[in-house]
Formats: C-alpha cells, structure tokens, sequence
C-alpha cells in the first residue's frame, strides 16, 4: 500500500478531503470503463489501482464533490 511519503504521479488524483467514498460514493468507481479506481477501506478514499488510465474523465465529472482530478499529460491534449 502506498503511503503519503511515496510520492507516486498518477494521471488521478482524489482530494481526500473532498471525497466521500467513507460515506458510500462509488461514484467514480463505477463510471471507470478500465476498472483502475479503487476504494481503500484503510482511509475510505478513492484511489488507482494501477496506471491504466485513458483519461477519459467521467471519474472526474461524474465525482460529485469534485474531489477527483484527472491530469492529461500535454501530448494527449
């Protein structure tokens, strides 16, 4: 499990403070055609599994607290 001293990029990034995964919302989980997202039942955040991402962004629309960012690298754009 990655911690927060592991600086790890990936292209989705949750704001733990924003996200109410704890709360029930698998919103973002259950938008993601690659199935990448995850909830970890350790803090109740979403988080990536694995880098697979297509950046297609309905983890980050569909998110309703707004606490997911999807970063698209420049060459995707």
């Amino acid at each position: 499990m990655a911690t927060a001293s592991m600086l790890v990029k990936v292209p989705v990034s949750v704001d733990a403070d924003k996200c109410i995964a704890s709360k029930g919302c698998t919103v973002c989980v259950d938008v993601c055609p690659l199935d990448v997202l995850v909830i970890d039942i350790n803090n109740g955040v979403a988080l990536m599994q694995y880098d697979e991402c297509w950046y297609c962004t309905p983890c980050e629309v569909d998110c309703p607290t707004h606490a997911l960012t999807v970063d698209i690298p420049y060459l995707v754009k």
